[in-house]
């Protein structure tokens, strides 16, 4: 291909539009997704590998309708000039004069997400991340193909149906098909969305990470691959066909993909996504463990915890917990955390963990060891400001000295006066009286049943 030819495609075509939009328009999405704030925890979009290409994907549900709507616009071009039969008559083949415009776009799609991913990795890269891999990569190239397929199709559709109407049409379709088909995220693993979860898959845009250690599984990856290269063949053809023939065919690869795709792609939502195994290895430094993917807190855990558990052992004898562990366990948001009698179970989705260093990350263990809590607090729970005050009296019993567990939470004074009635009235008890009613608590609490501030001390709900 003529290099000075394909600058000139660059200059003057809608292919470096396609490049800044899908730049900029990635980046106000992310944004307003939330994915570059503190509300999205550990999934924050420059935390991980697999969050930085999840994210992006996400993005595609607006990013895609509008690269096909560029490449429908820049399908009538031919049309709007009317030069087609000029062009025509040229002894160039129409294919050729196809590869110039597909080619442009294809560049300034490298260019546009590619500096997006770019810049998400390398704050990534340079962040606390101690877990590399390339596992992400196939997640990032199956965006990047689906918006290629995009582009060209619209161009291809334009010029076979030259309306004005059809960019805003194909825009109104794509976006229409994305909200319908895109998974949701409310469970441990993203569920089908309002179409069957066969046809849910047909669209780039996946559900919002809600879970670090989630990736896609490879025949997502091969069954997206197939039917978005049926959709670019498809659009080329479109692209280079001069009649109604040639363009009835350009279907059949399509078609074609659509059918191989569905064939390849996984039946069942929980099939779509698996746990990144590399990510979940246990790390360990004594009885404090963490993920591989959270390597890098492990220094900051390890010594409180390690503190936290002969403070519990001491408190409750032989029911104490005898392991630390980071939560790992896929569940639905809002649901009941998996409890276990001998594990003292942390999230650094839990903003009073991941915030909490020296004695308040001691308090917070203590008081989640002695009453754990069945309804977690995270970055989309809100958890129970009542338990915070449960968990702040016992673990000041445990402890020695009174001080609140600090969080945020919807009352302070009342949080604060709470915790101090109730402090005074379980420091009231005697010692053998204290102790027996911090087994009744735990025990309670292991079987998902509420503790009130006003029973510390024995006396009624």
């Amino acid at each position: 291909m003529n290099l000075r030819v394909l600058r000139t495609e660059l200059l003057r075509s809608a292919a470096p539009w396609v490049g800044l939009a899908v730049l900029g328009g990635g980046l106000v999405l992310l944004h307003l997704l939330g994915a570059a704030g503190p509300s999205s925890g550990t999934t924050e979009w420059t935390g991980q590998w697999n969050s930085l290409a999840l994210w992006t994907r996400t993005t595609l549900v607006v990013l895609l309708p509008l690269v096909v709507g560029i490449g429908a616009l820049h399908g009538l071009r031919d049309h709007r000039s009317r030069t087609g039969e000029l062009l025509a008559a040229t002894p160039l083949p129409a294919w050729r004069r196809a590869a110039l415009p597909a080619a442009a776009f294809g560049l300034a799609l490298v260019l546009g997400f590619g500096g997006l991913v770019a810049g998400g990795a390398l704050r990534v890269a340079t962040g606390e991340t101690t877990h590399h891999h390339l596992g992400w990569l196939p997640i990032t190239g199956v965006a990047l193909l689906a918006l290629a397929a995009g582009v060209v199709l619209g161009a291809g559709v334009a010029r076979a149906l030259p309306s004005p109407l059809t960019p805003p049409a194909l825009v109104v379709v794509c976006l229409v098909a994305n909200v319908l088909l895109v998974q949701h995220a409310d469970a441990a693993h993203p569920t089908s969305g309002i179409a069957p979860h066969l046809l849910s898959q047909l669209t780039p845009a996946v559900a919002v990470p809600r879970q670090v250690l989630l990736t896609l599984t490879g025949a997502v990856h091969l069954g997206q691959t197939v039917f978005f290269l049926g959709l670019l063949v498809c659009g080329f053809v479109l692209l280079a066909a001069a009649s109604t023939r040639a363009r009835l065919v350009a279907l059949v690869p399509a078609v074609v993909g659509a059918l191989l795709a569905l064939h390849l792609l996984p039946a069942a939502p929980r099939d779509g996504y698996r746990v990144d195994a590399a990510a979940a290895a246990w790390v360990c430094e004594g009885e404090v463990c963490v993920s591989e993917l959270h390597r890098h807190r492990l220094a900051g855990l390890a010594p409180e915890g390690t503190e936290a558990l002969a403070v519990l052992s001491d408190a409750l004898g032989e029911g104490a917990p005898t392991r630390l562990r980071e939560e790992t366990a896929l569940r639905a948001v809002g649901t009941d955390r998996p409890l276990e009698v001998d594990l003292l179970l942390v999230h650094f989705e839990d903003p009073t963990v991941a915030a909490a260093t020296g004695d308040q990350l001691l308090r917070r263990l203590v008081g989640e060891g002695l009453a754990p809590d069945c309804w977690p607090r995270t970055t989309r729970e809100s958890g129970s400001d009542t338990s915070l005050v449960v968990q702040s009296v016992l673990a000041s019993w445990a402890l020695g000295s009174f001080e609140l567990i600090e969080a945020e939470v919807y009352d302070a004074d009342d949080y604060r006066s709470s915790a101090e009635a109730a402090w005074a009235e379980f420091a009231a008890l005697g010692p053998e009286a204290q102790r027996a009613r911090v087994a009744e608590i735990r025990a309670d609490a292991l079987v998902c049943e509420y503790t009130w501030p006003e029973e510390l001390a024995g006396g009624p709900a």
